[in-house]
């Protein structure tokens, strides 16, 4: 009990401070992603995915680990988020490797279990794919650190529904925006609740000289349809 009544007093201390509504958050994380450079922006010398596919544009969430107060920022965004939009929850999910920290940073927040999904098995051992305890029945929402195609991230909440639990939505640090994406994560009836988004980035990158107008034009291109972009 005495556990339970500090978890909810901090909750309320970190709740109670001021609230933002989504578009605003939005624009304010974006704001934090430009102002530690993990955002980068190469029309000229677009960086080349995982996928194979080009990119003019690269954002690297894990680097908001190392500043104290942005961490602190993202943690109590997701955890909002978390309890305003899913309710009852009996467990977080972090998808592995990007969003482990931050998933084990919420649920510690939430005073909740946590657990992390592998892509693959582990090759030893007990060759798990989820590293934890989920017990058949249990709510569980995932952290994710970004969102592009929406693949591994859905393949983490399926390995999670195998193991007889109910994936009741997940949240992320940012996402792309792909079609492709957006009719996954439909077609999976999985609700996805981001902090920022390419379009409000872009906003934001224009309004404070991160990009130019004339860098615009591109930048948008590309999003239309990035895996046959090109220079």
């Amino acid at each position: 009990m005495i556990v339970f009544s500090l978890v909810n007093y901090y909750l309320c201390a970190c709740f109670n401070r001021k609230r933002f509504n989504m578009k605003t958050l939005e624009k304010i994380y974006a704001e934090k992603l430009l102002k530690i450079k993990a955002i980068k922006l190469q029309p000229s010398n677009p960086f080349t995915w995982a996928s194979g596919w080009k990119s003019p544009f690269y954002c690297d969430n894990r680097k908001t680990l190392s500043y104290t107060d942005l961490r602190n920022f993202i943690k109590i965004e997701f955890a909002r988020v978390v309890q305003e939009r899913f309710g009852q929850v009996d467990a977080i999910a972090g998808v592995a490797t990007g969003a482990i920290a931050m998933g084990a940073l919420v649920a510690d927040l939430l005073n909740l279990p946590f657990v992390y999904v592998r892509s693959t098995p582990k090759d030893h051992g007990l060759e798990n794919l989820i590293e934890g305890d989920l017990r058949p029945g249990m709510k569980v929402v995932v952290v994710e650190d970004l969102i592009s195609t929406g693949g591994s991230s859905l393949k983490a909440v399926q390995a999670i529904r195998n193991n007889g639990c109910e994936v009741i939505g997940m949240v992320a640090s940012y996402t792309y925006g792909f079609d492709v994406a957006e009719k996954a994560f439909k077609e999976a009836d999985v609700e996805l609740v981001t902090l920022t988004n390419y379009e409000a980035v872009l906003e934001v990158a224009q309004e404070t000289g991160y990009i130019t107008a004339d860098e615009l034009p591109l930048l948008n291109e590309w999003r239309k349809d990035p895996a046959h972009w090109n220079v």
